[in-house]
């Protein structure tokens, strides 16, 4: 009853009115107000100089359109534009021009929704206008299903209007994959520190006023129409090519486009776009999507960016780089034929991870090239002013045809010795598989060696890849017991980790003399290798007397890879033996705190084991000499005879046990592996903890052929060359001057 009260109150003066009025007076009160402007069409015939564009529009069939109702901006060219436009094609007027020919000039004309000057620059969002960040704006013309000829068999065609992400659709029926129009307002340039050079770079032959849409100037803006906005160009624009047009379209990029076309576009019957085609041309044709492979990073026949907001192509647009023939064609030969006898060997992600190089998820402008990133996150390698031969703006995004490719870490890295070789798919799925190996060594900007075995070598070792089960799979050659899965890869992961080292200084390009160095990433610390007359090897290479030999090597632009007979192997035995090892041999320096450590309670004498330290965790032993042990019997540290430092390695009760067990613990460095070449420096946690259970920590000082550790009463302990860097599971024992003593 409240609503119908409401609606009475509300319209009872209109129908008192309406009872009370003649005709006449109802026409006048429903009457055009006089000041409002006339619709597009009729405005463009008032103002006199568009007399082309008009013609056109009665060709196209758009004059009931634009002559009523709706909500447009029209970039709208003048008749000296026609003109213009007319010489360039060889035509007398506007009579001459087709309907479809006038279709793609009008309606690329055309954007959605009505734009003035000032709002032309900002982008719609999802969550409001936000300044200053568009430089596009979709139009009302769309290319929809096309005849073409795929391997000589002609169909239906039409191209994805999405991204084709995993898990996504690369076709929503109703999107019409309406092209944009881009422009070049103050504004925006300003906003964004772009200026002519840009504007130029891609139109060399126009003239950069503040107000362009693409090759034209706007001469006169702002002119305002019942159902939208006009602002007059001096040039007429076709609907530019999309990226895919364009790389179909040119021959001097047809290597490029033919391997594009061979690995990663597949055409797919789409039964909603059938339907649409079918209902729409009373056919029987079949229509099919063209389809670019999820792996990319964009499909270059999408005119809708990403769609993450459905404007989001106003603010952004994609980028590709594409190589003329000839650049590519040398690639090809001296690059990706290297080690294969032909392009359809090579693996697929070979083609995405090329292709992934060209592309950037983003609008690349030439003065602001330094500041993007390609699809693998690389920085841009192509000189804007002495490798691009071509420049377009395209409707959907910029195209650089190039004099070189792009150079990619791929393809010039350690890594690429594995990536493009079928001889070592192992190490190469291994390195993909998101275990970030790929990252560190390809880095072209830092220098490493490569110690890689091929896949026989593996295979040799007990390693191997199930396809059908996708899983790593390890049987040991000396016991036959087989393990998958995650274990199995765990260790193939770990032996190639240590075969990945950082070299700076190119430190391994000679193996003859003997050395020691860390391999892995400096954020992720690998493992302690060693090498020795051109052999290297690592703690399991020790243990198993089997160290690996140099097959041959290969130069690329951060280091040398190195193919060898074995793998870096890393230990499987408790690093108590190791220790054990040392010590036992005859006049061992390390023999007095071995004794300490098997009086300890810490000590497992069978196995190896020292309490607290497990399998697979960084450590550093830091291991008195039995001069500086004698020293500690004298100051009472630990049990012996005060006067002559003879130390008495059975404990007389649990206190004097508890002791030395303290004692020892302190100089076992957790979570840290530290040598003499200056990685690591800085307080690192003890195995000993406080009665009430706090860390105790040792200062690690090092330096490339320097180390000393201090403690926390600033007693200094400088390890002994000669007698250290010994490897063990994920750690280095040291033989150093002095103990270490935890006080309070």
């Amino acid at each position: 009853m409240k609503r119908i009260i409401r609606y009475y109150l509300l319209f009872s003066p209109l129908i008192f009115f309406l009872t009370n009025c003649s005709k006449k007076e109802v026409d006048e009160y429903y009457a055009r107000p006089d000041d409002l402007e006339p619709p597009i069409y009729q405005q463009l015939e008032a103002q006199g100089n568009f007399q082309n564009l008009t013609k056109l529009i009665e060709i196209a069939g758009y004059k009931d359109i634009l002559g009523k109702a709706g909500y447009w901006t029209m970039m709208a060219p003048n008749d000296a534009a026609f003109e213009d436009y007319f010489q360039e094609q060889g035509i007398s007027d506007a009579s001459s021009i087709d309907s479809l020919t006038a279709s793609k000039i009008v309606k690329y004309a055309l954007i959605y929704n009505a734009f003035r000057t000032e709002r032309l620059s900002d982008y719609q969002s999802n969550i409001g206008w936000e300044e200053d960040l568009a430089f596009r704006r979709r139009t009302a013309y769309y290319d929809g299903f096309q005849e073409k000829v795929v391997d000589g068999s002609p169909m239906i065609v039409v191209g994805s209007n999405r991204n084709n992400v995993e898990g996504g659709d690369p076709y929503i029926p109703g999107d019409n994959n309406n092209k944009y129009i881009t422009y070049f307002v103050e504004e925006y340039m300003n906003a964004t520190t772009l200026g002519s050079y840009d504007y130029n770079f891609f139109f060399p032959n126009a003239t950069y006023t503040g107000f362009n849409v693409l090759g034209g100037e706007v001469v006169n803006a702002d002119i305002v129409a019942e159902n939208g906005i006009i602002h007059e160009v001096n040039k007429v624009s076709l609907p530019p090519l999309n990226i895919d047009q364009k790389l179909e379209e040119s021959p001097n990029y047809s290597l490029f486009y033919d391997l594009l076309e061979d690995n990663l576009i597949n055409y797919v019957f789409d039964e909603e776009a059938t339907t649409t085609y079918q209902n729409y041309t009373r056919s029987s044709d079949q229509v099919y999507v063209k389809v670019y492979d999820p792996a990319l990073s964009f499909s270059p026949n999408n005119e809708n960016f990403l769609k993450a907001t459905d404007n989001d192509g106003q603010s952004d647009a994609y980028t590709l780089i594409v190589p003329e023939n000839a650049a590519l064609q040398v690639f090809v030969d001296e690059v990706l034929l290297k080690n294969y006898e032909a392009l359809d060997k090579l693996p697929k992600y070979i083609f995405e991870d090329f292709f992934n190089a060209h592309m950037v998820q983003g609008a690349v402008w030439p003065s602001k090239i330094s500041g993007y990133s390609n699809a693998l996150d690389e920085d841009i390698r192509i000189d804007m002013d002495n490798d691009v031969i071509e420049a377009k703006l395209l409707s959907n995004g910029f195209f650089y045809g190039s004099s070189k490719i792009q150079e990619s870490n791929l393809f010039y890295s350690v890594y690429t010795s594995a990536y493009l070789d079928p001889g070592f798919t192992l190490a190469t799925r291994l390195f993909n598989d998101g275990s970030g190996y790929r990252e560190i060594a390809s880095n072209i900007y830092s220098n490493y060696t490569l110690f890689l075995p091929s896949d026989e070598v593996l295979m040799n070792l007990g390693y191997d890849y199930d396809i059908n089960r996708s899983e790593w799979v390890y049987v040991s050659p000396e016991t036959g017991n087989e393990v998958r899965g995650s274990l199995a890869r765990a260790r193939i992961a770990r032996v190639l980790y240590n075969g990945i080292v950082p070299t700076p200084n190119m430190e391994l390009n000679d193996l003859s003399g003997s050395g020691i160095i860390r391999s892995g990433d400096f954020d992720l610390p690998g493992e302690y290798i060693k090498w020795e007359n051109g052999q290297v090897f690592a703690a399991g290479n020790e243990v198993l007397d089997n160290k690996v030999n140099i097959l041959g090597y290969e130069d690329q632009r951060n280091g040398r890879t190195y193919y060898i007979d074995n793998v870096l192997e890393y230990s499987e035995e408790f690093q108590g033996v190791d220790l054990a090892a040392i010590a036992t041999e005859t006049d061992s320096q390390y023999a007095f705190f071995f004794e300490f450590l098997k009086s300890s309670g810490l000590y497992d004498e069978a196995s190896g084991a020292i309490d607290g330290i497990e399998l697979g965790t960084p450590f550093t032993f830091v291991i008195p000499s039995n001069s500086a042990i004698r020293q500690a019997v004298i100051d009472g540290v630990l049990p012996g005879d005060a006067v002559t430092g003879d130390p008495n390695f059975v404990p007389a009760n649990d206190t004097e046990r508890e002791g030395i067990a303290n004692f020892v613990k302190y100089h076992f460095l957790a979570t840290r592996t530290a040598s003499d070449d200056g990685l690591i420096n800085g307080l690192t946690e003890t195995l000993l903890k406080t009665e009430f259970g706090e860390k105790t920590y040792v200062n690690i000082v090092s330096a490339p052929g320097d180390l000393s550790f201090v403690d926390e009463g600033n007693r200094i302990a400088n390890y002994i060359p000669l007698e250290s860097n010994h490897l063990a599971d994920r750690t280095l024992i040291h033989l150093v001057d002095n103990y270490l003593l935890y006080t309070e």
